[in-house]
């Protein structure tokens, strides 16, 4: 008997192919995840980088409004998202009878919007996570199924040579395989993914106190004062 994938997938019974049909399922899956996350990422750091070169000189005059016009220019990229809704805070700061300043509250807000920030640089890897982890356990599975199908083989020939019991272990190793190349790639993008992303928030968590340092170097009181509020909300 030809032991060809073609061959071997005519074989299987409906369960076995089922679960091969949802490993390629987590498979694409995990894939699409990576490739998505690697694109937001460059998109992320290039937009980054694009507006501190241009917003360098206006941030040190604290043109604020300009600012924040800036960052608006820019919405693929975290950082500017991150200093659009600090100052944006900051601008529509009022008293409330709190006691708090206003540059307490635009610190207490950045640390809010890193993480939500992060969560969302974070989306999708619990896909990856769980392909990683689940994928070898299916892909086990369907190395039962095979066995199985290779004993109902077995009882059906009366005999246990070879050619009654090929195509259930055929079968049992392809989806053992299947499950493999699945997890390992899931595994490497998640830990891959997992460290990329642990810069990107540390480098978040030191603008947010970049840019209380510098809104404190402004006189929190003159800063607000300076802020055109019309402008800054649209």
């Amino acid at each position: 008997m030809s032991l060809s994938l073609f061959d071997i997938w005519s074989s299987m019974a409906l369960p076995a192919r089922v679960v091969a049909i949802t490993l390629l399922v987590m498979g694409m899956a995990s894939l699409t995840v990576f490739v998505e996350r690697i694109i937001a990422l460059r998109r992320s750091r290039a937009a980054s980088k694009q507006f501190a070169g241009e917003v360098d000189a206006d941030m040190n005059a604290g043109a604020v409004d300009r600012v924040i016009q800036i960052a608006a220019n820019h919405p693929n990229g975290h950082l500017p998202r991150l200093v659009h809704s600090g100052l944006t805070t900051l601008a529509h700061v009022h008293p409330d009878g709190s006691g708090l300043t206003p540059l307490e509250r635009m610190r207490r807000h950045l640390e809010r919007r890193v993480e939500e920030l992060v969560a969302d640089l974070k989306r999708g890897l619990p896909v990856l996570a769980s392909v990683g982890s689940v994928a070898p356990f299916v892909g086990l599975l369907g190395t039962v199924l095979g066995i199985i199908s290779a004993f109902q083989g077995i009882a059906s020939t009366g005999s246990g040579g070879l050619s009654s019991v090929s195509a259930g272990i055929s079968e049992a190793l392809v989806e053992t395989a299947l499950g493999l190349m699945v997890a390992i790639p899931a595994v490497l993008a998640f830990n891959y993914l997992s460290t990329d992303i642990a810069r990107d928030e540390l480098a978040l968590t030191n603008a947010a106190g970049e840019l209380v340092d510098t809104v404190e170097g402004w006189g929190e009181h003159s800063a607000v004062a300076e802020i055109p509020l019309g402008r800054a909300a649209s």
